[in-house]
């Protein structure tokens, strides 16, 4: 039952389950290591720092009882003060050496066994001191070498002997105690190897096991996932998709089946839908291409007509004017009426005709784009409006760049934007019309902004309709066929055109010309600046 329940565990589960398995068992491992390094730590003190430190400093206790017997023989058979320089020395040493040993004793574990040893020695050296060393110093002092040799002769080595036999046996316990310190070391240092190996064996089963679960719950189940979604890939959208691996391939499995499934579904809908747009299509090519030709014969019939009609009205204007001539004022008033409305009525209808034999022809006799530079265009335009713009009206422009375009025709769109500007000037104020331009990425923005009468925004879209009038031509004269040809000019030239709201005077008129093949705008607007 536990093995169906840890069969339904995800692959996160799992590896959770095993990192925690082997942090528990590292932190056990390493909880015993800190133990045992701690203890390693204290036995290599209890060697270095305190067994090797008394076994040192017994042989030095053991010179210095040595020094000590040496300088009171010395000084019994001499008597000169000198000799007993070693019995001082030998004293002094004793004494620190002594005091050295209790306080190592004092800084670890208790050692009752080289506590005694100490008390022993003291009480041996004590011994020897008050019944052997003393007397035979006073005896010198007193009555002479003679004395002291004689005491020295006379005497027993048995206390000093008892001496040295105490500071062996200190000795002999102090070595016991370095050599189990020593061993207990290196049998925690073996301990310690132990763990460092039972850690390392952990991460590597730890590393292998990882390896074998990913390779069991992953890596064997996504490549055959793979596999099957390639079979799909490749056109057989029947194929059925499924994963033996961890829960989580197993929902994907699910997940990307009924994907295949609502594709294949969905296919079906796109196969019976593109038949459907393919017939949509093909009549769509049908009417464009009857669009086309139709557009074709309207201009054509739009050229035909407005050409075929200026003979014989140039003939009623012609006859309207000489009738004019010849007979005014020889007829009634009424008379002379008639003929000046038939004249201005043939000359208005002239007007027209060459207005839209001039629209018509936009586009349809072209020599190809080439670069064309704005500043001599406006150049041009400015000359040709010399007259109407007097003598106070200005015309001003800056930096104008280089486009692809026709120089005819984009002539015709300033002169035509530029001469609305003065048509629609202010009574007694100077017309001023300004021509700016900015570049973007793909297009210029061009500009031309006057200070004259303004343009109403209701009119926005019907300023650029053919034959459009906003005013009487009683008011102003013109066709209103002006800003349509500007419109058309732009379009043929793959720009936009539109009147800009947002001014308080006059008319801003902004349109957009294609860049210059192979520069952009960047280095183009670096070439204006400079």
């Amino acid at each position: 039952m536990s093995l169906l329940r840890v069969a339904t565990w995800t692959l996160r589960g799992r590896v959770l389950a095993l990192c925690v398995t082997v942090g528990l068992l590292l932190a056990v491992l390493g909880g015993i290591a800190a133990f045992t390094a701690a203890e390693s730590n204290r036995q290599l003190d209890e060697v270095v720092n305190r067994a090797t430190p008394m076994r040192a400093a017994g042989e030095r206790l053991n010179t210095a009882v040595v020094d000590q017997e040496t300088g009171v023989r010395g000084y019994a058979i001499t008597g000169r003060d000198t000799n007993l320089q070693p019995y001082r020395e030998g004293r002094a040493s004793e004494e620190s050496v002594v005091a050295l040993i209790d306080g190592l004793l004092r800084s670890g574990p208790l050692d009752d066994a080289i506590r005694a040893d100490l008390a022993q020695v003291r009480a041996r050296s004590d011994t020897w001191h008050r019944s052997v060393a003393e007397p035979i110093l006073d005896a010198v002092r007193v009555e002479g070498p003679d004395a002291g040799q004689a005491l020295v002769e006379a005497g027993s080595t048995a206390e000093f002997d008892a001496l040295r036999s105490a500071i062996e046996k200190m000795q002999t316990d102090i070595g016991v105690l370095r050599d189990r310190a020593a061993a207990q070391a290196k049998e925690t240092s073996q301990r310690m190897v132990a763990l460092q190996v039972a850690a390392a064996a952990i991460i590597v089963i730890a590393g292998v096991s990882l390896l074998l679960l990913l390779d069991r719950l992953v890596s064997r189940p996504v490549t055959d996932l793979a596999t099957q979604v390639r079979e799909v890939a490749d056109g057989d959208f029947d194929k059925h998709i499924e994963s033996s691996g961890s829960p989580e391939l197993r929902e994907l499995a699910d997940n990307v089946d009924g994907m295949r499934k609502k594709i294949a579904a969905e296919l079906a809908e796109v196969r019976e839908a593109r038949q459907q747009i393919e017939w949509v299509n093909e009549q769509l090519k049908l009417q464009a291409e009857e669009l086309t030709r139709s557009n074709r014969d309207l201009e054509q019939f739009a050229y035909v007509a407005s050409h075929d009609l200026q003979e014989p009205l140039r003939k009623v204007a012609s006859f309207c004017q000489l009738l004019q001539r010849r007979y005014a004022g020889q007829i009634d008033d009424r008379a002379d009426q008639y003929i000046a409305f038939a004249v201005d009525g043939a000359q208005r209808m002239q007007r027209l005709i060459n207005d839209l034999l001039a629209f018509s022809r936009i586009g349809r006799l072209t020599a190809g784009f080439t670069d064309v530079d704005l500043d001599r265009v406006l150049t041009e335009v400015k000359s040709q409006l010399e007259p109407r713009t007097g003598a106070d009206g200005r015309i001003v422009w800056t930096d104008l760049p280089t486009v692809e375009g026709e120089e005819p025709l984009l002539t015709t769109l300033f002169v035509n934007l530029i001469g609305n500007s003065l048509k629609f000037r202010r009574p007694d104020v100077p017309p001023v019309i300004t021509v700016t331009a900015e570049g973007d990425e793909d297009e210029w923005r061009i500009n031309v902004r006057d200070n004259g009468i303004g343009i109403e925004a209701e009119f926005a879209d019907k300023v650029f309709v053919i034959f459009q009038r906003l005013h009487g031509r009683d008011a102003y004269e013109g066709t209103g066929i002006g800003l349509a040809i500007v419109k058309k000019i732009v379009e043929y030239h793959g720009g936009r055109i539109w009147l800009d709201l947002d001014v308080t005077e006059g008319t801003s008129i902004w349109f957009t010309l294609p860049l210059v093949a192979g520069i952009p705008v960047q280095e183009k607007l670096k070439e204006v600046g400079a």
